[in-house]
């Protein structure tokens, strides 16, 4: 049952999150299939399974650093929307639902938002929880840190979007998908998935639970290099690789590399959707991974305010992976839906990105995208599509104008 409570006048709020967290590079706190939070060897590493679904899925995030208890660096929610073109952007997600899939939930959540807007100077959330299978039993540091970079950046970058957290009881497969199930169901025109696990031979089974009209589905690609992740290899799924990005002294854009750990490669599986036919030099027969690119090297990581207690800390994180760009995009979705007059899904999205980008060079691909050339995740970044940032960056001032035609 989805519930609504009021909190401090403004939100309305309720509980949930939990799973497996990187710390630069080592995987801690994964659930096992028991459904014990503990250390898992594997937890961030996508691998192909001949069968069904992993047990467990997990959420490509990773830390730098310690917590602080106040805020001292990260990336700001201003810093990002200059950077990417979204401080010239009038739409603000007004009318739109954003739905946020994460495992096990926060039971911080409305509090991290609270602080997290106040930071920053951002209105009050309309932020709704949901349970669809019933609350989790446990709570899970790792998963409740991703809670709160999902929620908190898809409301910083969409401030008028109405938030919709809905909270698989475990990080099993099954219920993350009853969640997303449920998402589309109630209301939400966009539906983000920061979280993965290995591709499994059955995977296009399962597209189907993202064929829906007007409901657009994201995905982080992962955080194993040269790597596939379900979902996010669905071709009915917005794929989203990672970048480390720098700004100019200004704040203004001004470079980003190919992120070394981002998820991208041919499918094992999938075949080769239509909107990736320019790219069959690169992708060949199947369906390529990413599709697009958002900041998520932690060395150049955003601020992510979570109190629920993460290997003994708690305040302020600077977060990347690919996690980042999953409820990102999911807000520049929600922008570009405002100004439509029927919102998009993956079979329009996904074209129209690849449509609009052309070829490489081509004068809608330079004036929509950041198109990245460097770095590699052990595929090499290069001029037009790649398998490590896909079709690359936005530049949503020209960019979400051009979603809304």
């Amino acid at each position: 049952m989805l519930k609504r409570a009021k909190w401090m006048g403004r939100v309305g709020l309720s509980v949930a999150a939990v799973a497996g967290l990187t710390l630069m590079g080592t995987p801690v706190g994964a659930a096992t299939q028991s459904g014990v939070g503990g250390p898992a060897s594997d937890a961030g590493v996508a691998r192909t399974n001949a069968g069904g679904p992993a047990q467990e899925a997990h959420p490509p995030i990773k830390v730098r650093g310690n917590a602080t208890s106040t805020y001292q660096s990260g990336y700001a929610p201003a810093q990002i929307r200059k950077a990417y073109g979204l401080d010239q952007v009038t739409y603000t997600g007004a009318g739109q639902t954003i739905a946020i899939v994460d495992a096990y939930g926060s039971p911080t959540i409305q509090n991290d938002l609270q602080v997290f807007d106040q930071q920053f100077g951002l209105k009050p959330a309309s932020l709704t929880i949901a349970y669809p299978s019933g609350k989790p039993r446990k709570t899970d540091g790792g998963w409740a840190l991703e809670t709160s970079l999902d929620v908190e950046w898809a409301h910083a970058l969409a401030p008028d979007a109405n938030i919709l957290l809905v909270v698989a009881k475990s990080a099993s497969i099954s219920d993350l998908v009853t969640a997303i199930d449920y998402a589309t169901a109630h209301g939400a025109v966009v539906v983000s998935n920061s979280w993965g696990g290995s591709e499994f031979s059955s995977e296009a089974s399962y597209d189907t639970h993202f064929q829906h009209p007007g409901v657009v589905y994201t995905a982080s690609a992962g955080d194993s290099g040269a790597a596939l992740e379900w979902p996010a290899v669905s071709p009915y799924v917005l794929a989203v690789g990672g970048t480390s990005l720098q700004l100019a002294s200004d704040g203004t854009y001004q470079s980003e590399s190919a992120w070394s750990s981002s998820g991208g490669g041919p499918s094992t599986y999938e075949p080769r959707p239509s909107y990736q036919d320019n790219w069959v030099s690169v992708v060949g027969g199947s369906r390529g991974t990413p599709d697009i690119a958002w900041v998520a090297d932690p060395n150049t990581g955003v601020a992510v305010y979570d109190s629920t207690s993460y290997q003994g800390q708690k305040g302020w994180y600077v977060i990347g992976g690919t996690s980042v760009g999953a409820p990102c995009w999911a807000a520049v979705v929600a922008l570009a839906d405002q100004g439509r007059t029927s919102p998009l899904s993956n079979a329009d999205l996904n074209s129209r990105l690849y449509s609009i980008a052309g070829t490489t060079g081509s004068a809608g691909y330079t004036t929509n995208y950041h198109d990245i050339t460097a770095g590699s995740n052990g595929h090499p970044a290069q001029a037009g599509y790649d398998l490590v940032t896909g079709i690359g960056s936005p530049k949503a001032d020209q960019l979400i104008p051009a979603l809304v035609r």
